[in-house]
């Protein structure tokens, strides 16, 4: 069974920098498509980031380029988000998630979370509040 497991949520100052981590059981995230999505209150969700494979190219989605970062410690098999200069649109559940690979291209953060639903997991999420 995979289990996704999603931490280091919390509060924190507009400015500030948090980091996420996911630890995963019963799959490696090496060779599968990984990446985080959030869900702010009354909002749909949004992808943050996403790569076709653990080595393939980073997607960032428009609202956090050149301040979210995303990363992977194989050894780990534990997926990262690192979030600098945060802002308060920035606040809301964070999600990670992994799936089976077959998808890529420029589109990829289009569709990245449709196949995540049909051919993935997700964690339970991890609150983050920015204040301002």
């Amino acid at each position: 069974e995979v289990q996704l497991v999603e931490s280091g949520g919390g509060l924190v100052q507009a400015g500030g920098s948090l980091r996420l981590s996911c630890a995963a059981s019963g799959i490696t995230f090496e060779g599968h498509t990984i990446g985080w999505f959030r869900q702010a209150p009354g909002k749909e969700r949004e992808v943050i980031s996403c790569s076709s494979s653990s080595a393939g190219t980073i997607h960032y989605g428009d609202p956090v380029k050149g301040r979210f970062t995303m990363s992977l410690d194989n050894a780990k098999n534990t997926l990262y988000l690192q979030m600098d200069s945060m802002k308060s649109d920035d606040t809301a559940v964070y999600y990670c998630g992994v799936g089976v690979g077959g998808i890529s291209g420029p589109a990829l953060l289009t569709v990245w979370l449709q196949w995540i639903e049909r051919f993935g997991s997700w964690g339970q999420g991890t609150q983050v509040t920015v204040s301002s």
